[in-house]
């Protein structure tokens, strides 16, 4: 709500600064919780479930914006945008209340409650055990520059940032109704040119979901991300050769389509968190660092990719996140690599224990 309130530019660079400063903990530190109470089938649905909220919640902000600007718009001497923050504050409020009484802690330090029974916390505790996923214990400082002599920094990290910085071309989509309009005829009115886009939150909903189903059901996350992945590759690819309006229909579907690899998100935090499930902080350290990295690159790497005067045909924005998307694909072969590696030394490991317990067995028999 301070928002609607600023009146110049470096207002409201501060006012961002703050809230940024108060909701980076936020979504690393849910898909961590998230992951300390879930099994590998049930992981991906809840991890994407939550994540479909980064496209649920703009899809709502977008008709909200299109009903203030409508119906708000000079009330009392504001601006249509300035009631929009108002009413979002409005509308946080009681959000952040309820999710601070009801919202759990892990399974072993959540206090049983009217919401949660000491069975049911037994129960998640029991489950967390079955699957090998550790408790927290104390971050040391061996721990933690062990956490950098281990692969799963160097490929989940990277494939997290390549994900979070591909979705660019789906920016264009605003500026291509904007680009209609021309001060002799309005094509695209503002209610139509906030409203039209959200066909693409839609897509992004759907999308996750189904990704995360069908990844739960086959118990493997880098499915997904390789189809997803190459109908990104081929819609930007589209978005950059073809021309802006010579088949609007088209051109109207690609950019619905280039939000299919929204649900990644989901998908690769719920891999991390279970691939560094044996070690609680390395977990949350890996979930953390994948969060924090990718939108330190998201803070300038758009402006260079998607500079305001290129819009709406960006085509080096385009080209670049074909390229970006492709790495992503390259980087989720390359985890699955690490993966299956650790499983057949882990097997070996296993197979030799078992031996020697067999060998073991047979000298004891024969000295008796």
């Amino acid at each position: 709500m301070i928002l609607a309130t600023c009146k110049t530019y470096e207002q409201v660079l501060a006012v961002r600064f703050l809230i940024g400063l108060a909701e980076s903990t936020f979504y690393p530190a849910i898909q961590y919780v998230i992951g300390s109470w879930y099994k590998p089938e049930e992981l991906g649905k809840r991890a994407c479930i939550f994540h479909t909220a980064s496209a649920i919640g703009p899809m709502f902000s977008g008709f909200l914006q299109t009903a203030a600007y409508n119906g708000l718009n000079g009330v009392h001497g504001l601006p249509g945008w300035k009631w929009l923050f108002i009413i979002d504050g409005i509308i946080t409020v009681p959000i952040g209340i309820l999710g601070y009484l009801i919202m759990p802690d892990l399974p072993h330090n959540t206090r049983p409650s009217f919401l949660y029974t000491s069975e049911q916390l037994e129960l998640g505790q029991k489950r967390m055990r079955d699957i090998g996923r550790k408790p927290p214990a104390k971050f040391t400082k061996a721990k933690v520059l062990g956490f950098f002599k281990t692969w799963h920094l160097y490929t989940l990290v990277p494939l997290y940032v390549l994900f979070n910085n591909g979705g660019g071309p789906s920016t264009a989509m605003i500026f291509w109704f904007k680009s209609f309009n021309t001060p002799e005829r309005i094509v695209y009115t503002v209610g139509q040119i906030n409203l039209y886009p959200l066909g693409q939150n839609v897509v992004q909903v759907i999308t996750t979901l189904v990704w995360a189903w069908w990844s739960d059901a086959i118990r493997k996350r880098w499915p997904p991300m390789i189809v997803a992945g190459t109908i990104a590759v081929v819609t930007d690819l589209v978005l950059a050769f073809t021309p802006l309006y010579t088949n609007i229909a088209r051109r109207w579907v690609f950019y619905y389509l280039t939000t299919v690899t929204g649900g990644c998100s989901g998908l690769i935090l719920a891999w991390a968190n279970e691939l560094t499930g044996n070690d609680s902080e390395k977990r949350s350290f890996v979930v953390a660092s994948c969060n924090a990295i990718a939108y330190c690159f998201q803070a300038w790497l758009p402006i260079v990719l998607f500079p305001q005067v290129e819009q709406p045909k960006v085509f080096k924005g385009n080209v670049a996140s074909a390229g970006i998307v492709f790495g992503m694909m390259v980087f989720a072969m390359a985890t699955l690599y690490f993966q299956k590696r650790d499983e057949r030394r882990a097997k070996r490991q296993l197979q030799t224990l078992e031996a020697n317990a067999e060998r073991e067995e047979v000298s004891s028999i024969v000295k008796d």
